[in-house]
């Protein structure tokens, strides 16, 4: 055989190897765990994906993603994040305090990256925003700060609104009493009546509902949470139903046909989850990573809703409104 030809057989049988060893190298996996269902996350976890895909990884590509989901049953979750260590997954994404904690309880040595709208540093998944240490990291979602903001809107779309009743639930920790100092000092000024109202379940929903009935507020405010989330369409037919203008605190509300929503991006945030994930699949080390603060917000209407309420939307929230469905 000529050199040339073996030099040439002999690069070109390189090449297999390199592939052949690429294609047999494992492909990283992504544990993916969420206490609620599929269901009206298409946006969010389009956010995720896209996260990773800007730090270079494309699901089925050249990472695999282990999605486990609670279907709103926390008490599924330590065994679910515990099946994910057992998988051995590269990384853990998580969302909701809840859903932290439990991924936290499970593993000391998986990277954990999370999405929670209460405290990292106060739920003890941080030792501080800047250096977090240990193996998580993560977003800090704008939930619960923004109960002024919220309040304002209110008012600019029930300009007469005086009795303002606050639905919360008491399970989701330190976010639902910041929503209530917070909604209560913003409408003392306003001079608002606020009534608290606090439920857990959804026949709870239901008996809040028929208080309304008997007590006719003028508006409501749908409290943070989870569980609030899950059950977004029963609040916003019975909203709809006993005609009462209420605004929420995240998009999905608004897509379920919740009248107004505003708050932090949850498909942004999501986005920020992939894009730490990804991140940490190059060799990042959670402890590294500071927690970063959410900094997308937006405000969506549904007119169609605005409608049915017999409600005329101010021009000058039609103008600043990130989205408005028809």
């Amino acid at each position: 055989m000529k050199r040339r030809e073996f030099i040439t057989l002999l690069g070109g049988a390189a090449a297999v190897w390199s592939i052949t060893a690429r294609a047999q190298q494992p492909m990283p996996v992504i544990g993916f765990l969420h206490s609620q269902s599929p269901e009206g996350f298409t946006e969010p976890l389009r956010g995720f994906r896209q996260g990773l895909k800007d730090t270079g990884y494309i699901e089925g590509e050249n990472v695999s993603i282990e999605y486990r989901w609670a279907d709103n049953q926390t008490d599924r979750l330590p065994a679910l994040a515990v099946e994910l260590v057992r998988r051995r997954v590269a990384v853990i994404a998580t969302f909701s305090p809840p859903v932290a904690l439990a991924a936290k309880a499970a593993t000391t040595t998986i990277p954990i990256v999370f999405n929670t709208g209460d405290d990292p540093v106060r739920l003890g998944l941080v030792a501080s925003l800047a250096r977090p240490g240990g193996n998580l990291t993560g977003i800090n979602f704008f939930v619960g700060e923004l109960a002024a903001k919220r309040l304002e809107v209110l008012r600019e779309l029930v300009p007469g609104a005086t009795r303002v009743a606050l639905l919360l639930d008491p399970s989701a920790g330190q976010i639902t009493e910041t929503t209530l100092g917070d909604v209560e000092a913003a409408g003392r000024p306003k001079g608002l009546q606020i009534q608290v109202l606090n439920v857990q379940a959804s026949r709870e929903i239901n008996a809040a509902f028929a208080t309304f009935m008997r007590e006719r507020p003028d508006a409501l405010y749908v409290g943070p949470g989870p569980f609030f989330t899950s059950r977004r369409v029963q609040l916003a037919l019975l909203a709809a139903f006993h005609r009462v203008p209420a605004i929420y605190p995240v998009r999905p509300f608004a897509e379920a046909g919740g009248l107004i929503s505003y708050g932090a991006s949850l498909t942004d945030a999501y986005r920020q989850v992939g894009a730490y994930a990804g991140r940490i699949l190059k060799g990042a080390k959670p402890a590294d990573l500071p927690v970063v603060q959410s900094s997308k917000f937006e405000l969506v209407i549904n007119a169609e809703t605005a409608r049915m309420l017999g409600l005329n939307v101010p021009d000058k929230l039609l103008a600043t409104a990130d989205e408005v469905i028809e």
